[in-house]
């Protein structure tokens, strides 16, 4: 009888509309983590033009800002595997949902640095487990032919998710442009001070207005199924064989279910055996997903998708020009998103990343030769400013004389002035524009650059290590100028030309990198390891992923941004090998046929 009502078309309607919500809800997590990762792009440069001038945020604080999130997802990801074994898929989603829910808030009403990092880190940790569970979740519950495309779902949300923060940014990027036109003939002091607010309130709306797809998220995964694997692991087997058939009929359910109770017998014939994580068959291909995640970040694109707009700036693209260029770069994402989820089950994952990463750093290696034809140009200055260096401080106004004095001429192509300086370990950058409006006070000082210690530093320094500066170090540290450099502010069309190497980076990544690297992480884990392997190798790929977005203000600094191009083409350029000569193929096979690959294969193949 239930097979009867499961061949009817009422029950094959129901299994179609549960496995079209699962993929939605999958895309809304994949919305979330495209949203954690975007939202700052249109956010930094209002928020570091009032909270630099209002809290005295240095920028290695707002490079910990932009990084938190990445950060966050490092923490999270070390204990998401752990967490989905313990309580379920499911609940897990539904605590990413509610920690994502409750970051917005701490992040739009912070009035100093330690609420704004805090809610920052939030979103971080509510992406790590997203990251981590909903490729799991996929890979458990959809069938092989479907994998492809399903878990490619998760990304196209994500790039949609992209798109969406960079929509919000160009919005309020007019906005503050509105402000600016209808405030230009009152009195200076007026004119910045109603900038300053409608700057406060931009980056403050612009948090808010990611508040309902989290709500939404935690909602909706109340509804979702218990993945049938962590049931059938944990001996809930009739309710394993629930779950099935809310996505397929009776038959095919209990031909599932049993596929699912064949791997608890180990090929020694003894049942219920437990692998560890790195048992001698399963090293090389848990070495192999943690390698291509790694990749994938080390290709730079959590950072440049995060500071495109400063990028952008950087490269001679004014104000919205800027916003409206990194809009199309997250159209572009999309687009090719959907022509990958096309490709992704017809020429497979190693095609797509070998023409993915190579294209990558083509597109790498254009855009570091422009910054540098750019960057040859500009002249040192140090000396000049070091003549205004008073005991341990600098203040500087840059009016037209002082512009004068520095070699820019009045009515001359606008110079941009860049200088890094540091007290001991504590290091910043500041960058100034000769056709800024008014008159620009440069400002270093001791108290504005060395921070009071902080709880996670103390905790990091009371484990041995070492990665934020130390207070003490600093306190009597002579003020440094390592770099004062000043050259011609790019010309629009340079800046458009960056734009296009851009783009096609992107594409290339989308493409290539941008879904396979979830089909590789949830495919190359064996189903015994996969969680806390899957956990494993996305704290790795987080890690990449954060130690670059917080090293990029200050490298960019010192060095220009031709030399960040440059590292990342060269980190690509390893991907491009690792993808050609060490990846198997696995399109269209079944998780158990990829795992039975490695068991045949040499450490030393990968094919």
């Amino acid at each position: 009888m239930s097979g009867i009502a499961a061949a009817s078309p009422a029950a094959r309607a129901a299994h179609v509309w549960h496995a079209r919500y699962v993929l939605f809800i999958a895309g809304l997590g994949g919305l979330l983590y495209g949203i954690d990762i975007g939202i700052i792009a249109g956010a930094l440069p209002y928020l570091e033009a009032t909270a630099v001038a209002d809290w005295h945020l240095t920028r290695q604080q707002l490079g910990f800002v932009v990084a938190a999130v990445l950060l966050g997802s490092v923490l999270s990801s070390l204990f998401a595997g752990a967490i989905a074994e313990s309580i379920g898929r499911r609940a897990t989603l539904f605590l990413a949902g509610v920690l994502f829910a409750l970051s917005i808030p701490m992040i739009a009403l912070a009035s100093g640095y330690a609420p704004l990092l805090t809610g920052r880190l939030l979103q971080g940790v509510s992406g790590g487990l997203i990251g981590v569970v909903v490729p799991l979740y996929l890979a458990e519950v959809l069938p092989p032919q479907r994998r492809g495309r399903g878990t490619a779902m998760f990304q196209l949300l994500l790039t949609i998710g992209l798109v969406l923060a960079a929509v919000i940014g160009l919005y309020h990027a007019h906005a503050v442009d509105a402000t600016a036109a209808e405030a230009s003939g009152l009195p200076a002091a007026e004119q910045q001070a109603i900038l300053f607010a409608a700057k406060d309130r931009a980056w403050r709306t612009i948090f808010w207005s990611c508040l309902l797809p989290g709500l939404v998220f935690s909602a909706g995964v109340l509804l979702l199924g218990e993945s049938p694997r962590w049931l059938v692991r944990r001996g809930r087997v009739d309710r394993a064989r629930a779950a099935l058939r809310r996505t397929m009929p009776e038959d095919e359910a209990l031909a599932t279910l049993a596929r699912m109770l064949a791997p608890a017998v180990d090929p020694a014939g003894r049942a219920g055996a437990r692998d560890r994580l790195l048992s001698r068959r399963y090293v090389w291909p848990f070495l192999l997903a943690c390698v291509i995640l790694a990749c994938t970040q080390a290709t730079g694109i959590n950072s440049v998708l995060a500071y495109a707009v400063n990028i952008l700036n950087q490269a001679g693209l004014p104000g919205a020009a800027a916003n409206g260029a990194d809009v199309a770069i997250k159209l572009l994402n999309v687009a090719m998103t959907v022509v990958a989820l096309v490709l992704v089950d017809r020429k497979g994952r190693k095609f797509l990343l070998m023409v993915g990463s190579g294209g990558i750093v083509l597109s790498l290696l254009a855009a570091a030769l422009l910054f540098l034809q750019a960057e040859r140009g500009q002249r040192d200055a140090r000396a000049e400013l070091q003549a205004a260096v008073q005991g341990d401080a600098l203040s500087l106004t840059l009016d037209a004389a002082a512009w004068r004095r520095l070699g820019v001429e009045p009515g001359a192509q606008p110079q941009q002035l860049t200088i890094a300086y540091g007290y001991g370990e504590f290091r910043d950058v500041r960058a100034l524009r000769s056709d800024a409006p008014g008159a620009t006070v440069l400002s270093i000082r001791r108290e504005d650059s060395v921070r009071a210690d902080s709880v996670i530093g103390a905790f990091f320094r009371g484990l041995g290590l070492n990665p934020f500066p130390d207070p003490a170090s600093a306190a009597g540290a002579p003020l440094v100028l390592e770099r004062a450099s000043l050259g011609e502010v790019p010309s629009r069309a340079y800046g458009w030309a960056v734009a296009g190497c851009i783009l096609l980076f992107v594409a290339f990544f989308a493409v290539g990198p941008g879904v396979c690297v979830w089909l590789a992480l949830s495919e190359l884990m064996p189903t015994r390891i996969r969680a806390n392997g899957m956990s494993i190798a996305l704290l790795i790929n987080q890690f990449v992923s954060t130690a670059i977005a917080a090293m990029f203000l200050p490298m960019v600094g010192r060095h220009g941004y031709a030399s960040m191009f440059f590292f990342w083409a060269g980190c690509t350029l390893v991907y491009f090998l690792v993808a050609a000569f060490l990846l198997p193929e696995t399109k269209g096979k079944s998780l158990e046929q990829i795992e039975a690959h490695f068991r045949r294969a040499s450490p030393g193949r990968g094919a």
